[in-house]
């Protein structure tokens, strides 16, 4: 006989509480393999393909695809020894029938950090508005006799991916128990899809301007933006309606309304806290980077692998940490205390799709330039594709802002709570400047340092940028350190 187990979503690791439920990999009387990832998640740090420990036919699935779910909670239930004709009808996976057998046979007990959690803390749970999945054993709803809707997105288990692929259920939506007959909606990423189900937007009105009529963000904001002035008329059209008790929003009516949740409510959570508890300060200077040009050049021209400017930068930042450690460090505010750090844990800052993330070069002290080239590129890569893990993400001691890439000269960014400080870099464009006495034409970029007043003062700081801009102005300075 079939043993029901229940699969709770595990610990993510890194204090990280709930988790956001962005894919299925699996449907309702799919068989398992033990170690199999069933569904994909979005926690305020990456997103991450979540593995079941046992092998089986699974029963129930609890949350639709944009549910949020706290640490502990139930994600499915697995038929462990049941045949795949056996269905999703077993007694025990029905939420209101008998409990599920929990623990009573062996997993592969590899499912992410900390699984088997005790009860996890009170969390508000957001669900979106759409019909609830059936619990197994319920009867299934007779076909209406008209076309059937479908909904918001125009999709339901037959998503397409981030990846721009179809589920491996063709047309068929099992989750609201409606069809589509005309496939799914070619949509750039699930956050696109999800921005236009919150809106009550449908994406087959949509005519996508990426490759092969694909929907990107944009077009799904020009449409709300579109959509905006009519969503007001009616609004003044329609009586007002009474009262309604609790908080009053102090935002103005109408706009758009995205949710801060996620990797963008991480970051603005951070952001904030950075700015609340650190004295920050910024100094910034101008440096001649044409001779910096020049090496990695050179250095490309030798043969191997190819320097990015970003190692090379990198490489600076930790022969002027070695100079300066004071902002090399962190505040332990209840001990009073600054802790410098040993090590040179590398943050770079990366836009990604998800929003902005700060990948960790771990030891970037001990490796030289083509390591660190090699590293920023897979870190980078990994961004992009949504695939960060929360180590990968944590545990920096200095960040390096490369805003040039965005085509502007100076900015004076927030500061990486709780790091204490963070250089940033502008673009290198052609200027004026006076070299060896005369007017010429040189690469000149624009360099900044935020730093935590707390850890040094205006000295040790200015120190720390000089040395820098000496390091860009005459790349044979790095040569003491070598």
């Amino acid at each position: 006989m079939a043993q029901v187990l229940e699969f709770k979503l595990p610990d993510l690791g890194e204090g990280l509480t709930e988790a956001e439920i962005v894919r299925w990999l699996v449907q309702v009387g799919d068989v398992v393999a033990i170690d199999q990832p069933v569904v994909e998640v979005e926690t305020a740090k990456a997103m991450v393909e979540v593995p079941c420990p046992y092998g089986g036919v699974v029963t129930a699935r609890f949350g639709e695809e944009g549910t949020e779910l706290p640490v502990g909670a139930p994600l499915l239930t697995v038929a462990v020894g049941a045949s795949p004709s056996d269905g999703p009808q077993d007694g025990p996976a029905d939420r209101s029938g008998a409990a599920p057998v929990r623990g009573a046979a062996e997993g592969s007990g590899n499912v992410l950090v900390g699984y088997g959690t005790g009860e996890p803390p009170a969390r508000r749970r957001r669900v979106r508005p759409t019909a609830p999945l059936a619990p197994a054993g319920a009867p299934a709803r007779p076909a209406p006799p008209a076309a059937v809707p479908t909904r918001a997105d125009g999709v339901g288990n037959g998503t397409l991916g981030s990846n721009g692929m179809q589920g491996s259920n063709g047309s068929t939506v099992h989750g609201t128990g409606t069809l589509r007959a005309e496939g799914p909606v070619p949509v750039i990423s699930p956050l696109v899809r999800r921005l236009a189900r919150e809106n009550g937007l449908d994406l087959r009105e949509l005519t996508g301007s990426g490759p092969d009529g694909l929907i990107l963000r944009a077009d799904v904001e020009g449409a709300l933006r579109a959509a905006a002035p009519q969503d007001r008329t009616t609004r003044q059209a329609a009586p007002a309606p009474a009262q309604a008790s609790g908080p009053v929003s102090s935002a103005p009516a109408g706009g758009i309304r995205i949710p801060l949740k996620g990797v963008r409510g991480a970051v603005a959570d951070k952001l904030s806290r950075s700015r609340r508890e650190i004295p920050e300060a910024t100094c910034w200077v101008d440096a001649d980077a044409t001779e910096l040009m020049r090496a990695r050049s050179a250095m490309n021209a030798a043969g191997g692998p190819k320097i990015s400017l970003l190692a090379l930068l990198a490489r600076i930042c930790t022969a002027a940490l070695a100079r300066f450690p004071e902002l090399n460090s962190s505040v332990d505010t209840e001990a009073r205390e600054v802790v410098q750090f040993d090590h040179v844990h590398l943050g770079f800052a990366a836009q990604t799709e998800r929003g902005l993330v700060v990948p960790v070069v771990r030891d970037a002290h001990a490796r030289d330039a083509e390591g660190l080239t090699a590293e920023f590129a897979r870190l980078t890569e990994a961004g992009r594709a949504g695939t960060l893990t929360p180590a990968d993400l944590t545990g920096g001691t200095f960040t390096l802002n490369n805003y040039g890439v965005f085509g502007v000269d100076g900015s004076t960014p927030i500061i990486n709570h709780p790091e204490a400080a963070m250089l940033g870099v502008g673009r290198i464009v052609p200027k004026p400047w006076v070299h060896e006495g005369e007017l010429a034409v040189r690469q000149v970029v624009q360099l900044s340092l935020t730093f935590d007043h707390r850890v040094c003062d205006g000295g040790t700081a200015g120190g720390f940028l000089r040395h820098v801009a000496d390091c860009v102005e005459q790349p044979a300075v790095l040569l003491r350190t070598l």
